[in-house]
C-alpha cells in the first residue's frame, strides 16, 4: 500500500517550506516517527518525523525546492493494510497529522536509523587517515561492523554539516554526545580539537542563478524573506521614534570582571548583556507603556504584566528574534544562562518558531560588531527595542575631573502611539543609571 505524507502547516501560517535536506533515501526503511528531513520555514529549520513506518517509495523534492503547504513530500509503501502507520482520528477516521512544530521527531534512545547499503564495494575506503582514526574511538569498531553501519548517514543540523565541511571533516567519524544521535557542534569542535583540524579558507556562497559574471542573483526566502516583510510592516505601521543616550559604564563592567573571577559562577557566561537585560526588565515595572502593545482590531492598548524579552540574534541564515519567557521573574544568572542557550540554538537553526513569537520587548546588541549606536526597527508587535552600543575606554567627566571610563551609548527606538518622549526618555535614564551603577537596582521594584 503506498502512502504520500504532504508537506503539514509547520504552526506559522506559512504558505510554503523550503526543503533543506533529506535525511533518508529512496528504499530506505524508517520508522514511525523517525525523522526524514529538514525544512526552513520563514522562521526555522525544523525537522520532519514520518508519520508511518514502511519504505520510502519516492522522494518528491529536492533540496533546495520550495515546496507549498499540503503538496506531496513524499511517498511510503507501506507493504500492506497493516503496516504500522499514524495513529488515526476515530471519530473522524482519517489518519490524525504527527506533531511537527517546534523539535520535530521524538528522540530514539536506540541511536541513529541504519541505512540500506548502497555499492558495497566501495563501502569502506581505499585508505584511512590513521591519526584521524586514532582521535575517534569509534571508528575502528564502526570500520569492522557491515557496509550499512559504515554508510549510515550522520543526523545533524546544516549549520553543523557546513561547520564540519569547513574543517575538512567527514561527519562519519564524529560521535554524537546524546541519545537522539544527532551531532552537535560541540561533537565536531571537540573531534576538530582531538586531530588538529584547522577551517578551510572561507569561500563566498555557491550563487544560485548568476545573470553575469558581474552580478550574482540569489532568491529571496526563508528567515532573510520574513525579517523583510516583517521589517516592512513595522516600519510603516508603527511611528518610529528614535532616542540616544551615552553613559558612563565602569561600574558595570568591573561587576562583570568580578563575577567572571568568582569561581561559584564558574559555566555562567554574565556579561553586559545579561545585566542590561536585568536592567530592562526592572525598568519596565516602572514604565509600563514601553511593553505593551497596540491593538488595533479592538481598538485597545494592551499592558502586559510580564516580560517576554527578545534578543536578536544574528545568523547565517538572518536575523531573528526568540525570546525569553518571563524574563523578569528571572535573576541575573538565570537571565544570562537563557541568553547563552538561546544565543547557541540560534546559532544552529534550532529555534522553534513557537521561541519567536509572544515577545514584549526586545534588545540587540549591535556593539559586538564593534558599532556606537543605530537606530533599531521595532519587532512587530512590540513598542520598544534597545540597542546596546560598544563599551569604550574613553576620557569622561567623573566626580569633576577627567578620567579614562567605560562609556557606551544606548539607542532606544519606540512606538509614539504607545509611548510620548518623556516616557521613552524617563525609560532610557533608568537603564542608563542601572548601568552606571549596578547597586541602584537594588532601589527600584
Amino acid at each position: 500500500m503506498i502512502e504520500d505524507f504532504r508537506l503539514p502547516d509547520l504552526g506559522e501560517g506559512l504558505p510554503e517550506a523550503e526543503l533543506v535536506s533529506w535525511l533518508v533515501a529512496e528504499g530506505d526503511e524508517v520508522t514511525l516517527n523517525q525523522t526524514i528531513a529538514e525544512v526552513e520555514t520563514a522562521k526555522a529549520v525544523v525537522e520532519l518525523p514520518s508519520p508511518y513506518a514502511g519504505v520510502v517509495r519516492t522522494l518528491h523534492a529536492a533540496a533546495g525546492d520550495v515546496v507549498a503547504v499540503g503538496a506531496v513530500l513524499i511517498s511510503f509503501d507501506l507493504g500492506g493494510e497493516d503496516a504500522p502507520a499514524a495513529p488515526t482520528d476515530e471519530t473522524a477516521g482519517e489518519k490524525a497529522p504527527p506533531n511537527l512544530v517546534g523539535y520535530g521527531a521524538a528522540p530514539r534512545a536506540a541511536g541513529r536509523p541504519q541505512r540500506r547499503a548502497r555499492g558495497a564495494a566501495s563501502a569502506r575506503p581505499s585508505s584511512a587517515d590513521t591519526a584521524v582514526l586514532e582521535a575517534a574511538p569509534h571508528d575502528a569498531i564502526r570500520f569492522q561492523e557491515s557496509v550499512e553501519e559504515v554508510l549510515e548517514r550522520p543526523r545533524s543540523t546544516p549549520p553543523v554539516r557546513k561547520l564540519a565541511k569547513d574543517l575538512g571533516i567527514d561527519l562519519v567519524l564524529v560521535a554524537p554526545s546524546g541519545v537522539t544521535g544527532l551531532i552537535t557542534r560541540a561533537d565536531v569542535l571537540g573531534y576538530a580539537e582531538r586531530v588538529g583540524a584547522a577551517p578551510e579558507p572561507a569561500t563566498a556562497p555557491a550563487p544560485m542563478l548568476t545573470s553575469t559574471e558581474r552580478t550574482t542573483r540569489i532568491p529571496i526566502r526563508g528567515v532573510r524573506k520574513h525579517t523583510a516583510e516583517a521589517m516592512v510592516r513595522s516600519a510603516f505601521t508603527a511611528p518610529h521614534v528614535t532616542t540616544f543616550l551615552t553613559c558612563d559604564v565602569t561600574a558595570t563592567s568591573e561587576l562583570v570582571a568580578s563575577l567572571k573571577a568568582d569561581r561559584s559562577l564558574e559555566g555562567h557566561r554574565i556579561g553586559i548583556m545579561a545585566i542590561a537585560a536585568k536592567a530592562v526588565c526592572l525598568a519596565l515595572t516602572r514604565h509600563p507603556g514601553l511593553n505593551s502593545s497596540w491593538d488595533e482590531a479592538h481598538g485597545e492598548i494592551v499592558e502586559h504584566h510580564y516580560v517576554n524579552l527578545g534578543i536578536a540574534a544574528a545568523t547565517g541564515r538572518g536575523l531573528v528574534v526568540p525570546n525569553i519567557r518571563d524574563a523578569d521573574a528571572m535573576t541575573l544568572v538565570e537571565l544570562a544562562d537563557a541568553i547563552a542557550a538561546l544565543a547557541e540554538t540560534a546559532r544552529a537553526g534550532k529555534t522553534a518558531p513557537a521561541e519567536m513569537m509572544g515577545g514584549t520587548f526586545s534588545i540587540t546588541n549591535v556593539g559586538v560588531f564593534g558599532v556606537d549606536a543605530g537606530t533599531p526597527i521595532l519587532n512587530p508587535g512590540e513598542a520598544g527595542i534597545l540597542a546596546l552600543g560598544a563599551v569604550r575606554r574613553q576620557p569622561w567627566e567623573y566626580r569633576g575631573e577627567i578620567a579614562l571610563r567605560d562609556v557606551m551609548t544606548l539607542a532606544l527606538s519606540f512606538d509614539h502611539r504607545l509611548v510620548d518622549g518623556e516616557q521613552g526618555s524617563r525609560f532610557m535614564v533608568d537603564v542608563a543609571n542601572i548601568l552606571r551603577e549596578p547597586g541602584r537596582a537594588m532601589l527600584l521594584r
